[in-house]
C-alpha cells in the first residue's frame, strides 16, 4: 500500500522521528474527534497540495461510517491568478472531485473568487484605486480573506463549526514560527483557535514539517487523485518560486518575494516568478509583464501626479506634514486650524494623493483589452479571459455612477479594440450623455461653478427618479456638497503647498 512507505530524510527530518502510519493516525484522530467538517485551504503549491494528500491518504483508510462529515478543499481564484498555475489549479480540482466520487469519499472540491464589486478590475480600473504596495494593500482582503471566509463561515452556519485545514510550517520564516507557537490551542486538542472567524477551529498538520520533508513526501508518495508531483516539481523549477498560500487572514504571508499569486501584482519591485516563466519558454506571457511593469511605474512618487487625482475616493483633501521636532502628521485636512488649535508650527506638507484619474482608467483598460487579445492569439488558450465581461459592466456602472463619465466609455472603448458590441443594459429611466455634459460644462463654466460637482449632483436626483420614497435624496446633496470641489492649483495655494510636484509618496487606506 502506497500509505505504508517508509519515508526517510535529511538530518532532522520529521520523518526520523515520525512514521507516516503515525501521522496519517493522528490526522484520523483529530479528524473524528472534531466531529465537524473539513475546509482544506489548497493553493495548488508544495504546502498545501501535502496537506490534502496527507488527508486524503488518512480519511481513505478509515471504515466509511467513521468518515461522516465532509471534507471541503477550497482554492481561492483571485481572477488575476498566474494562468500556468490557473490551469494547474483547474485541473487538478477536476481531478480531485472526479477521484472522490470514484473512491466514494466524502470530499469536495470548490474554488472560490472574490465578487465583482470586489475583484482587482472593478477597484483598479472602476474605482481608480492605485496599484497596491507595502503600505497600501487593499487587494488581499476583498480578492483572498472575504471569499474563503464567506466559504467556511456557510459550511459553518450549516454545520455550527468547521476545522481549518491550513498548510503553514514553522521554518517557513521566524515570524510564521512565532504566529504559530503563539495561537492559543483548544484544551486537550491539536486544534487552535481561529483568531477572526470563532466558529472555526485550526489546525495545520505539517507544522513541523521543513522544506525537504515537504519534497520528500511528494516525490515518494504519488498523488491519491491521480496528479503528477513531479510536475508540480517540474512547475516550481520554471517559475524559480515559492508558494502562494489560501489567505484567510491577515497574518498569513502575501504573496510578495517572488511567490507564484497574481499576475497584477506590484507589492514587490520585480515579478521573478513571472520572469523565470518566460525565460523558460511561456513568451506569451511577456504582455502580461509589461502590463504589471507599467502598473509598478505609477507608485514613482516622481509620477504619481500624472496619474493620481489630488483628492480622496471621499472627496476630502488631505495633507501629510511634520512638526519643528520631526513627528509626522498624517491626514491633515486644514493646516491652519491644527497650528491654531495646536500652537505648534508644521514645515514639508505634502499633499496625499487620491485614486487614479478616469483618463488613466481608461488608458488601463484599452491596454488590458488589447494584451487579452494578444495573449489570446499567443497563449496556449485561444479563449484565455484577463477581465471578464461581468467586470466590464460594473466598471461602467461605477464610472457612470461615480465619476461623471458621461460619455459611457467603456462600451465605446471595448468595441474600439475588440471590433465587437457585448450586450450592454439599458438604463429604463434614461441617462445623461456627452453632449448634456458639453451643454452642461459651458453653462457651469460661465457661472464658475465646478462642472463636475453639478454633474454628481445631477446623478444623485437621476438615481432616485420614481422612487417612492426619496428622504434619502437630501443626504446625498449634502454629502455631494460637502466634498471638495476646488481644482489642484486652488487647493495648495491656500494650504501654502509648492506648486510643483516634489516628490509626493505618501499613501493613506
Amino acid at each position: 500500500m502506497t500509505e505504508q512507505i517508509s519515508l526517510t530524510g535529511q538530518e532532522g527530518s520529521i520523518f526520523d522521528k515520525r512514521k507516516l502510519d503515525d501521522i496519517y493516525a493522528e490526522i484520523q484522530e483529530t479528524y473524528i474527534s472534531s466531529g465537524v467538517p473539513w475546509v482544506i485551504g489548497y493553493s495548488g503549491g508544495k504546502d498545501s497540495t501535502t496537506v490534502v494528500q496527507l488527508v486524503w491518504y488518512a480519511l481513505a483508510k478509515m471504515p466509511r461510517e467513521q468518515f461522516k462529515m465532509p471534507v471541503y478543499i477550497i482554492a481561492s481564484d483571485t481572477l488575476v491568478e498566474t494562468p500556468v498555475i490557473v490551469d494547474h489549479l483547474n485541473t487538478t480540482l477536476r481531478m480531485m472531485n472526479q477521484r472522490a466520487k470514484a473512491q466514494g469519499l466524502k470530499i469536495e472540491a470548490h474554488k472560490v473568487s472574490p465578487q465583482v464589486t470586489d475583484t482587482f478590475w472593478s477597484n483598479l480600473i472602476g474605482r481608480g484605486y492605485p496599484a497596491p504596495n507595502q503600505r497600501f494593500r487593499w487587494c488581499t482582503e476583498r480578492m483572498k480573506i472575504n471569499p474563503a471566509n464567506r466559504f467556511i463561515l456557510e459550511r459553518a452556519a450549516e454545520y455550527g463549526e468547521v476545522v481549518m485545514v491550513l498548510g503553514g510550517r514553522k521554518s517557513e520564516s521566524a515570524s510564521r514560527a512565532q504566529v504559530m507557537t503563539a495561537n492559543a490551542k483548544v484544551t486537550g486538542s491539536r486544534l487552535g483557535h481561529h483568531h477572526i472567524l470563532s466558529r472555526a477551529r485550526v489546525y495545520t498538520p505539517i507544522a513541523d514539517f521543513s522544506i525537504d520533508d515537504v519534497w520528500t513526501y511528494l516525490l515518494q508518495v504519488p498523488s491519491p487523485w491521480g496528479g503528477n508531483n513531479r510536475d508540480l516539481a517540474a512547475l516550481y523549477r520554471t517559475a524559480n518560486s515559492g508558494e502562494c498560500p489560501l489567505v484567510v487572514d491577515t497574518t498569513t504571508p502575501s504573496c510578495g518575494n517572488s511567490r507564484f499569486g497574481c499576475w497584477t501584482c506590484t507589492v514587490v519591485t520585480r515579478d521573478k516568478s513571472m520572469e523565470a516563466m518566460i525565460d523558460n519558454g511561456e513568451e506569451w506571457m511577456l504582455p502580461l509583464l509589461e502590463f504589471r511593469d507599467w502598473l509598478t511605474s505609477t507608485q514613482d512618487p516622481e509620477k504619481k501626479h500624472l496619474y493620481r487625482e489630488h483628492k480622496r475616493r471621499t472627496g476630502e483633501v488631505l495633507i501629510e506634514a511634520r512638526t519643528i521636532d520631526g513627528q509626522r502628521l498624517r491626514g491633515l485636512r486644514n493646516i491652519d486650524q491644527y497650528m491654531d488649535e495646536t500652537q505648534e508650527d508644521v514645515v514639508d506638507p505634502k499633499l496625499i494623493r487620491g485614486p487614479y484619474r478616469l483618463d488613466f482608467c481608461k488608458e488601463a483598460l484599452h491596454r488590458l483589452l488589447s494584451i487579452q487579445i494578444q495573449v489570446q492569439a499567443e497563449g496556449p488558450d485561444s479563449n484565455m479571459e484577463l477581465i471578464s465581461e461581468a467586470e466590464l459592466h460594473e466598471i461602467r456602472r461605477i464610472w457612470r455612477t461615480e465619476r461623471q463619465d458621461w460619455e459611457d466609455s467603456v462600451p465605446q472603448i471595448y468595441h474600439e479594440v475588440t471590433g465587437k458590441h457585448l450586450r450592454w443594459l439599458q438604463d429604463d429611466i434614461g441617462v445623461f450623455t456627452a453632449t448634456e455634459y458639453g451643454v452642461l460644462d459651458e453653462i457651469c463654466q460661465n457661472n464658475s461653478v465646478p462642472t463636475d460637482m453639478i454633474a454628481r449632483l445631477m446623478e444623485q436626483e437621476r438615481q432616485v427618479q420614481g422612487m417612492h420614497r426619496r428622504a434619502g435624496i437630501f443626504n446625498r446633496i449634502d454629502d455631494v456638497l460637502r466634498q471638495e470641489w476646488r481644482s489642484e492649483v486652488t487647493i495648495r495655494q491656500q494650504y501654502k503647498l509648492p506648486l510643483a510636484e516634489d516628490g509626493e509618496e505618501t499613501e493613506l487606506e
